[in-house]
């Protein structure tokens, strides 16, 4: 009996001991949670809501995650993203973006059906036929994913879904800029790099531009070497139509010209802008 007791008295010490342990534990986890957490506004609904509390299938990646990963493209933004897959014919603007299995068909001119999946920059669609426009990634707000149906509030291109891409705008706070590099290298081949900046100038207390541009260079790997091919010449016939022979020496051809190492590198650049007018407290005009 007294081993008994012991045992129902130790398991009730343990039972109190873990039910005791269990809110610290919990309220350890809600601290680390909210060192860490940033709350992410975005507009899927055309208007400014907390991501939490959206109520529609949305993932979105702010501008710390962007900065985080080095997202520049596309390809690095569609792996961060639940339910996205894309089919690429290796060149950028070629991808048919898949959401939740499904594409539209279309094919590398830019015919064919329109896609299931939009494309916009901010409020203004982007979406093309056989592709997406693989916009640059840098000084970027968010990018968000919208699972479909999304044709209520963007068109007939969003039955799967939608991507948003938001940049940030002009803000008449002050002065901001900032300037990014990178320098890469292929083994075997050649050397790439990245150089990326914004300026955000006011121009007065209600009205503010805000300028980005880029340049990158993806490094080659393939080598054209030197070589030479000798030709037999001109073919000579005799009065009866038959094959005389070639010319002594023959036609030799070199390709020294286009000898040259790394040649299939790629060099990218581009620029955006935006203006930002507060006309009054309810109306801003932001051409881009």
């Amino acid at each position: 009996m007294r081993s008994s007791s012991r045992r129902a008295a130790f398991a009730a010490l343990f039972a109190s001991s873990a039910l005791i342990s269990l809110p610290a534990l919990a309220q350890e986890a809600g601290n680390g949670d909210d060192e860490d957490s940033n709350v992410i506004v975005v507009t899927a609904q055309k208007r400014s809501e907390n991501l939490q509390n959206v109520p529609i299938s949305i993932q979105a990646l702010g501008t710390k995650k962007l900065d985080e990963l080095n997202i520049s493209n596309f390809s690095a933004y569609s792996q961060q993203l639940p339910g996205i897959s894309a089919q690429s014919a290796g060149t950028p603007g070629t991808s048919v973006i898949y959401m939740r299995g499904v594409a539209s068909g279309g094919d590398g001119n830019h015919s064919g059906s329109l896609p299931s999946v939009g494309v916009y920059l901010d409020e203004q669609p982007v979406t093309t036929i056989g592709g997406n426009l693989d916009v640059h990634v840098y000084d970027i707000a968010r990018i968000e994913s919208l699972s479909g149906p999304q044709g209520t509030l963007y068109g007939a291109s969003s039955e799967a879904g939608t991507i948003r891409i938001i940049t940030n705008k002009p803000s008449t706070a002050g002065v901001e800029a900032r300037v990014d590099g990178e320098i890469n290298r292929i083994e075997h081949g050649g050397h790439g790099g990245k150089l990326e900046g914004m300026v955000n100038l006011p121009l007065s207390s209600s009205a503010a531009l805000r300028v980005v541009g880029y340049w990158q260079r993806d490094a080659g790997y393939i080598d054209n070497v030197a070589g030479f091919l000798t030709f037999c010449g001109t073919t000579v016939y005799d009065f009866e139509g038959n094959v005389v022979g070639c010319l002594k020496d023959g036609i030799t051809v070199n390709n020294a010209a286009q000898v040259k190492s790394n040649v299939n590198y790629t060099d990218s650049y581009g620029a955006r802008a935006a203006l930002k007018v507060d006309l009054d407290d309810n109306w801003t005009v932001t051409p881009a």
